[in-house]
């Protein structure tokens, strides 16, 4: 069988790298074709590296300011004749990028079928993450596979009508990656992170990046981090910053005279990884990290009003605050003083994976497309 995986962005690597690595262990039953479609492409190569991963296909749709739909137009433009040309017996992409979902259009379109990695997320807000949360919801409308994370993913999809029979739970391929990654030695070229990284004091790790927290919610999440690191006197901030100037900008208004927040580029996967394992507790807005840390027992304040993850809220791994400064700082310092709160929420069973989500992955294709020319026909 021919499968092609499609990669645009940092977490599309990342999650699908597991995936493509899986299916590379079976030459002898599979063919496999990557495609990357560039949509940021200075982060997507990053993980790649990491991963020994080499396109086969980029169709380099980067543009500096470029705009959802000029994303949207270009990736469809110059995917569906490769897809003309390809014709795989099934496309998998991941996640809820832009890439993802105008890959399933694509693959509709030439009646290709869809496999769909981390499918059922969802917040019930159209516009909260914005795209991502319409994104996913398009692309289970294309999908013909649909591998959900979590037994609640699988459930969202059951109730919006997904026959029972498309849905396989398989724990998200994220925790695959982390796993395999944190196991590797690893010490910081970066002399100054490493220093405040590693003495005796606690590390607050940071970062915040998603539209509809930009201006004034980033800056409400800025005063967070300031008061926190003033009130903390072992307390060493360190505040991964989005490349996005409408992001960094503000950033490094707010905090960049502050003696114990440093302030950092984006980190490739391998160090970023390491970072966390260091940490002490974790503040975010991504979707991405809400289930990478819990794996390495790092408790995790999530910064936003909604989470298409609410499996990590429930299992007691992360708690959604919003970006209210006093509420920020007031359930940080919870568990910066309460031991055993922090426990209960270190020590939770992280949801959403074993490390083995890849491998049941291609245990389902191999079982639903034994041979070429026998993929399930495109659902209706």
């Amino acid at each position: 069988m021919l499968v092609a995986s499609i990669v645009g962005t940092r977490p599309d690597a990342l999650k699908m790298a597991p995936v493509i690595l899986e299916l590379a262990r079976h030459p002898e039953r599979v063919r496999q074709v990557v495609i990357s479609t560039g949509q940021h492409r200075e982060m997507l190569q990053q993980v790649l590296d990491v991963f020994h991963i080499v396109p086969d296909h980029n169709l380099d749709v980067m543009l500096p300011g470029q705009t959802l739909a000029q994303i949207t137009s270009r990736v469809l433009e110059r995917l569906d004749p490769l897809l003309a040309e390809l014709r795989p017996d099934v496309l998998l992409a991941q996640g809820d990028t832009t890439t993802t979902f105008v890959a399933g259009l694509a693959a509709f379109y030439r009646q290709i079928p869809v496999g769909h990695v981390e499918a059922g997320l969802r917040t019930d807000n159209r516009y909260d993450p914005f795209p991502e949360e319409i994104n996913r919801r398009l692309t289970a409308s294309l999908a013909d596979f649909h591998f959900a994370p979590t037994e609640r993913a699988a459930a969202n999809l059951k109730r919006e009508g997904i026959p029972p029979e498309r849905i396989f739970e398989v724990g998200n391929t994220v925790i695959d990656a982390l796993l395999e990654v944190a196991a590797r030695p690893y010490g910081f070229e970066d002399a100054e992170l490493d220093a405040r990284t590693s003495g005796p004091g606690r590390v607050l790790l940071v970062t915040a990046h998603r539209r509809e927290n930009w201006g004034e919610p980033l800056r409400r999440i800025c005063h967070s981090v300031r008061d926190l690191v003033r009130n903390f006197p072992d307390l060493q901030a360190v505040f991964q910053m989005h490349k996005n100037p409408a992001v960094r900008d503000l950033i490094q208004a707010e905090l960049g005279a502050e003696a114990r927040v440093l302030l950092v580029e984006p980190q490739e996967y391998v160090p970023w990884i390491n970072l966390m394992k260091r940490s002490t507790l974790v503040l975010t807005d991504s979707g991405g990290i809400q289930e990478e840390a819990p794996a390495l027992g790092k408790p995790v304040l999530v910064m936003r009003e909604t989470t298409e993850r609410p499996e990590g809220i429930a299992a007691g791994t992360a708690k959604l605050v919003g970006t209210d400064p006093v509420l920020i700082a007031r359930e940080a310092a919870r568990l910066l003083t309460d031991t055993a709160a922090y426990e209960a929420m270190a020590r939770a069973v992280n949801p959403y994976g074993d490390g083995q989500s890849a491998a049941r992955i291609w245990a389902i294709l191999a079982e639903h497309l034994a041979e070429p020319g026998t993929a399930a026909s495109p659902s209706g």
